[in-house]
């Protein structure tokens, strides 16, 4: 049987790295950061989560961001190029449910690669569920 994948949204990927001892499911969010280690599951991103990540490190970390970038990026996930399928399905979603582009396009990945995102923004599961390939991080339990 082939692992689980799943599309971690920035929400996510950032509570690998953040010291947030009160952020809310950050054992979580690491939890599934170890089992793609473990190889245990596929993680896979759409190729703006590097732009994502980087600006918000960039912007409340700048001491560290780029040692933190990097540890990231030496994670290796899998990276999804937003091509005009993608693309057509990240805008439908941002029309049509009433979230932003970027947000939409890891949804978009998800959808077009049979994976599941994996978000801590509940507004924006509450928005797009209907779309499916969508799960919050909250409800997610490490096999």
């Amino acid at each position: 049987m082939a692992p689980q994948r799943f599309v971690p949204d920035a929400s996510v990927i950032l509570k690998w790295v953040l010291p947030r001892d009160n952020e809310p499911h950050t054992d979580r969010a690491r939890a599934l950061r170890d089992t793609f280690v473990r190889g245990e599951c596929d993680l896979c991103v759409p190729s703006l989560w590097l732009f994502e990540v980087g600006n918000i490190l960039a912007l409340k970390y700048p001491a560290h961001a780029a040692a933190i970038l990097d540890s990231l990026c030496a994670l290796e996930l899998t990276v999804q190029a937003i091509d005009g399928r993608c693309r057509a399905l990240a805008m439908e979603l941002a029309t049509t449910c009433g979230v932003t582009f970027y947000d939409a396009s890891y949804h978009a990945v998800a959808m077009q690669t049979g994976s599941v995102l994996l978000t801590a923004d509940v507004r924006y599961v509450r928005r797009v569920e209907s779309a499916g390939a969508i799960g919050l991080l909250s409800d997610w339990v490490p096999v």
